[in-house]
């Protein structure tokens, strides 16, 4: 991981620096973070549009946390551009994981289904957490960060939402 370089007092230069340091490291993560949450057409402009914040707020992200300021910011991001949205599904769902049940074709889209459907009967928040923490790896201190709650409330958060993940799951398994 590059090292970003400190902003007090930095020039204009400096900014830049830090800034395409930003881009290059981040890019990716962000692009796939919103790949998984909708059309995935939308998804570099809406990592461009985060980008764009994250380089006007520059003097508000914190160096030692600016991926999770990132995906912070993103789920902002994503929420207004939904909210643009007449014709968005409600019920949709990214794309499935790459882990299936092996060799069965049938069984592997139900069990695609039932998981999706397990996903879409818990809240909104706690499907917001379960996915931060699957798909972008975040948990303890960065997971806090993203949800501007402490440490110990995210893993509490994590804890309830992967609780009623199973409960939903349990109701829903029928094969």
């Amino acid at each position: 991981m590059p090292e970003e370089p400190a902003r007090p007092g930095a020039a204009a230069g400096d900014d830049l620096s830090w800034f395409t340091a930003v881009v290059r490291e981040h890019s990716t993560a962000l692009v796939r973070y919103f790949a998984r949450r909708g059309p995935r057409q939308d998804a570099d402009d809406l990592a461009a549009d985060v980008f764009a914040t994250a380089w006007r707020r520059r003097d508000d992200v914190p160096r030692d946390a600016v991926l999770p300021w990132l995906y912070r910011t993103a789920g902002f991001t994503l929420a207004n551009h939904r909210r643009k949205l007449v014709d968005l599904p409600v019920g949709d769902v990214p794309e499935a994981s790459a882990h299936r049940v092996e060799g069965d074709p049938e069984l592997s889209a139900l069990f695609d289904a039932e998981l999706r459907g397990a996903l879409a009967s818990v809240g909104e928040r706690d499907r917001r957490i379960l996915l931060l923490h699957a798909w972008e790896g975040l948990d303890g201190e960065e997971l806090a960060q993203v949800l501007g709650i402490s440490r110990s409330g995210a893993d509490a958060a994590l804890s309830r939402a992967r609780k009623r993940l199973r409960e939903a799951w349990g109701e829903r398994l029928t094969f």
